[in-house]
């Protein structure tokens, strides 16, 4: 029995803090950690009471009302999964809440195994333009992207590294978009903050590697995020109606990703690296929750 449930729940010891969870990849990675029997301290702004009231530009361009998911309800599926969830209200571009999350763990949980950089405002100012020269794109997405995006990261893994470097264990995961090296043309903003965060987790790594700590940056295909469907009027159970959705996979395929590294006892040897869901798939086993190993999306 107890070895069934190393096999069934082989995060079952660690504590994870996944930011921006409230929906999208957060939620995804949350969830697929909870399955393995994680204990996940869930942050982000938007609670059951109160949406993060920073996405109406983006809501009209998708017809919605308010922001979907809360800290709460990704809480609420992590427990169901089989793991603990912990819903925690912080804006990540507060060093105050963020030094007060770490803290908070540490006091509750003497520790931190994981850290999953994933809170991101580069869809706060989103226009609904795709691609544009350089030029066209307003400044504001600059802001967004680089002070509420790659900060963020930088921001949560100075608080949670020396917890981690206290105790020589630990892994950072840095949620990016990676094709190779190829310029992701159209958004040089986009292109210039998700560069940041796969340079970010390799400069970490450096920092890290004497100490046994882990850094890596994870790339995502095309996910169907709560408002990519919402954009194709569609949902969940009904995507696959949607010729152009094919290549998509589901949010819960990067958190099989990230749950099969923090299992990998010789994560080590990966530190400093950017790896595709993709090639993780393959190489660890695991398929997305329709039963696919989804290809990797390339430019």
């Amino acid at each position: 029995m107890k070895n069934e449930d190393a096999a069934s729940r082989p995060l079952k010891d660690c504590v994870a803090v996944v930011t921006g969870a409230s929906r999208g990849a957060g939620r995804g990675i949350a969830v697929e950690l909870g399955a393995a029997g994680a204990t996940v301290y869930v942050t982000g702004r938007s609670t059951r009471e109160q949406p993060a009231g920073t996405y109406g530009q983006l809501l009209a361009l998708s017809d919605m009302v308010t922001v979907p998911g809360s800290i709460d309800e990704t809480a609420d599926e992590v427990t169901r999964m089989g793991g603990r969830g912990i819903a925690v209200r912080c804006d990540h571009t507060n060093e105050e809440d963020v030094a007060a999350l770490f803290a908070r763990v540490e006091r509750e949980a003497g520790r931190v195994d994981l850290l999953v950089n994933n809170a991101w405002g580069g869809h706060e100012t989103f226009n609904g333009v795709f691609e544009a020269p350089f030029w066209e794109h307003p400044l504001a997405n600059w802001d967004s992207m680089f002070d509420r995006g790659v900060r963020n990261h930088l921001v949560a893994s100075r608080c949670a590294a020396p917890l981690m470097v206290q105790r020589k264990k630990g892994l950072i995961v840095t949620t990016t978009f990676w094709d190779r090296g190829n310029y992701l043309r159209g958004s040089l903003f986009y292109d210039l903050a998700k560069a940041s965060m796969t340079r970010l987790a390799f400069g970490m790594a450096q920092d890290l590697k004497p100490h046994g700590v882990a850094s890596i940056a994870v790339s995502p295909g095309w996910m169907r995020t709560e408002f990519v469907l919402a954009g194709h009027k569609t949902d969940e159970a009904h995507w696959q109606e949607r010729p152009e959705l094919a290549r998509t996979e589901s949010p819960r395929y990067l958190g099989r990703a990230v749950a099969a590294l923090a299992g990998d006892p010789k994560v080590m040897g990966r530190s400093g690296e950017v790896l595709r869901v993709a090639d993780l798939a393959r190489e660890y086993g695991f398929t997305d929750i329709d039963g696919r190993q989804v290809a990797a999306f390339e430019m």
